[in-house]
């Protein structure tokens, strides 16, 4: 949530948050929708999406609870597709609410996205797997992550094209801080490679985590994962969370490796066939 966004809004996504699990829309959706790339649709503030125009587009969209199985969710859905015919559609948790209001409609699920959590124990903070690593400096290391984070993520629909304009977003959330922001680098003071956690509350998340293509196959992954859990560990979080494409299979792996076990699932949904 945001202070910068329709109180009635924040209030909205607290109850959707409290009754699904997870917010019905994502920290880049936010930060889009304040600085005006994105829309807010709604209907008499107890229903809201938040839309991306383009060739496709993108939304996501919640029901207040209270009022959920009236209709809503359809007259919703079909504003959006009357503003934006080709879209990609979140439906975060894979509910079978929204699996039938995309059946109705004809679309296609098109992407998979895992959330898993795991147990952190009290002494992954032994055995040196936080050496090296230093952390994130705001105004001096910005240029250096959004390079390393652009090529890392070169693929990848959202993350690879995050602005400084996204970033200092990200630094001005409440939950932000730098010291959970932990940067890898090599001898010569270069950035290879990221492990950004959000601390919110209880669980911990690896926000985003990512190596240098250039040095991706040298075991970098495994490194950061632990780094992430001893931090942690030492700051006294005992849930880990994070999102991985499903079809990313070398990282469910590693993730799985680790202890992590599947929570709740995204789909996302697209007007073409």
């Amino acid at each position: 949530m945001s202070a910068n966004t329709p109180e009635w809004l924040n209030r909205l996504i607290s109850r959707a948050t409290a009754t699904d699990g997870q917010p019905p829309f994502s920290d880049q959706s936010l930060v889009e929708l304040r600085d005006g790339r994105r829309e807010l649709l709604s209907i008499d503030e107890t229903a809201a999406a938040v839309l991306l125009r383009g060739d496709p587009g993108e939304a996501e969209l919640v029901v207040d609870p209270d009022a959920r199985g009236n209709g809503l969710g359809e007259q919703m859905l079909s504003r959006v597709l009357t503003e934006s015919p080709s879209i990609l559609i979140w439906a975060h948790g894979d509910h079978p609410a929204a699996r039938s209001l995309a059946a109705r409609h004809e679309l296609t699920a098109v992407r998979t996205l895992l959330q898993l959590r795991a147990p952190v124990h009290a002494d992954l903070g032994a055995a040196g797997a936080l050496d090296g690593f230093t952390p994130f400096r705001p105004g001096h290391d910005d240029a250096a992550w959004l390079d390393i984070n652009a090529r890392a993520f070169a693929h990848h629909p959202e993350q690879g094209s995050l602005t400084q304009v996204d970033l200092d977003a990200r630094m001005a959330e409440p939950w932000f801080n730098a010291d959970d922001f932990l940067l890898l680098r090599d001898e010569d003071g270069q950035v290879i490679a990221f492990c950004w956690l959000k601390v919110d509350g209880d669980i911990g998340e690896f926000y985003v985590v990512g190596v240098d293509p250039r040095h991706q196959g040298s075991g970098l992954g495994r490194r950061l994962v632990a780094a992430g859990l001893a931090h942690l560990a030492a700051s006294g979080i005992r849930t880990a969370s994070l999102y991985v494409d499903a079809d990313n299979v070398p990282a469910v792996r590693l993730y799985r490796s680790y202890g992590f076990a599947d929570h709740t699932v995204d789909v996302q949904y697209s007007t073409r066939r």
